[in-house]
């Protein structure tokens, strides 16, 4: 198989570490003093060790940012005039990110700084990272948690909430420059899918799914994109292949139907895709109809769920406005399990069904869409295929989008036609 890349251009780490960089210097000019005005915090305090980063921390530090020991950030609205403090409790270099108020050389040992950090600016409510429904605002550790507490004495720990709201806004909000990027980041997505599933890689009766996962791994790390989760390949065949070739057989042949879920990080954004492929057989020239139209029923599953995004309604309500419209427009087996995109995978926004729960998904289905947030649009349908003998086929598809004021739109496109080999 070929491992040759042809496909948009991917920055060089230096690249990658001056537009990052720059972004992050942007978000905590535009973006940070909106949010935490917008949630009522006029402190955040995020706390964590070298080898242990807060999820919040590995998104407030510069790309080539070495963080030793203990760190601690905190930031300090001080009002429309004076904006919002950045303060760096640490020996870490912030690169004029952050105003670095403790050293080595100090008197006072980090936990004092941070005391008399608070008690001067006298907050009225202090953010920690703490959260019993959304992982990544809860990376302050039980430990650290005690000596925050046993820092501040009574008066301030009494001032001490979950900042996971606050969390939530800064993680799931992207600026107008990043919507850019993510275009192009699912851009080299799209090419490196549409690769795997060509000739250049799969060779009919030669080619395992498990040949397909191996080289998109290959081709992601080569690029110096780090896959945001296993990548997974898998097909499915009608009752002819099944019959001459086995259950077991994992080689891909002539008439199988080939499905990837795979991702990968690029300038801290997160791809998360899924999409068929199909393999034609000896005087083929076309997938058989049954195939094409699962694949355009889940398109049209896409189209309602997207169309049921509304800003300020969770995850649960419009899981439940998107499956009833579903079923009320003739979907028999619709299946939604979307969920927020970003800096991580699976968090910090509405989640939107999951594969085993269709009705609702607890507190993380409480969280709300906001405009200029991301998600995956990851469903499927189940439908018959007369070409396989009436065999019910799944249809599962994933893409990206960004949900803004003039509603969904998907990050480089979606797929409405599969990938033919």
């Amino acid at each position: 198989m070929q491992n040759s890349y042809q496909g948009p251009a991917v920055m060089g780490v230096r690249d990658q570490a001056r537009v990052v960089n720059k972004l992050l210097a942007e978000r905590f000019e535009k973006l940070l003093p909106a949010i935490m005005r917008e949630t009522g915090f006029d402190m955040w305090i995020t706390i964590c060790y070298e080898d242990n980063h807060d999820p919040v921390f590995n998104t407030i530090i510069q790309w080539e940012c070495w963080a030793p020991i203990l760190q601690m950030v905190v930031f300090y609205d001080a009002g429309e005039e004076k904006g919002v403090e950045r303060l760096n409790i640490s020996i870490t270099n912030m690169q004029g990110l952050m105003t670095t108020i403790w050293g080595l050389d100090s008197a006072e040992d980090q936990w004092a700084t941070l005391r008399r950090v608070v008690e001067e600016r006298n907050p009225r409510r202090i953010g920690i990272n703490q959260s019993d429904v959304i992982w990544a605002a809860d990376g302050l550790t039980a430990a650290l948690k005690q000596k925050l507490v046993t820092a501040l004495g009574e008066n301030f720990t009494n001032r001490l909430e979950s900042a996971e709201p606050l969390a939530i806004r800064w993680l799931e909000s992207r600026l107008p420059a990043e919507l850019e990027l993510y275009q192009h980041t699912c851009a080299i997505a799209h090419h490196i899918m549409k690769t795997c599933f060509s000739s250049q890689v799969v060779t009919p009766g030669v080619t395992t799914s498990e040949d397909l996962r191996w080289w998109y791994w290959q081709q992601t790390t080569d690029l110096g994109l780090p896959v945001s989760f296993p990548a997974f390949f898998r097909f499915m065949r009608g009752p002819e292949n099944r019959a001459r070739w086995g259950e077991t057989d994992n080689v891909i042949r002539a008439g199988d139907m080939i499905h990837c879920d795979v991702g990968f990080k690029y300038l801290r954004l997160i791809t998360d895709h899924q999409e068929l492929a199909y393999v034609l057989r000896p005087g083929e020239t076309s997938v058989p109809q049954g195939l094409l139209n699962g694949m355009a029923e889940a398109n049209r599953l896409q189209d309602i769920f997207t169309a049921s995004w509304q800003q300020g309604l969770s995850g649960n309500e419009i899981l439940t406005r998107a499956l009833n419209t579903a079923r009320e427009s003739g979907i028999a087996k619709p299946k939604i399990y979307s969920h927020s995109l970003s800096h991580y995978l699976h968090e910090p926004g509405p989640l939107m069904g999951l594969p085993w729960e269709q009705v609702n998904c607890g507190g993380r289905g409480e969280v709300v869409m906001n405009y200029d947030t991301c998600y995956t649009v990851e469903l499927g349908v189940t439908c018959p295929v007369p070409e396989w003998g009436g065999q019910e086929v799944a249809f599962p598809l994933e893409q990206d989008a960004v949900f803004t004021e003039k509603g969904a739109v998907y990050l480089d496109g979606r797929q409405t036609q599969f990938h033919i080999i």
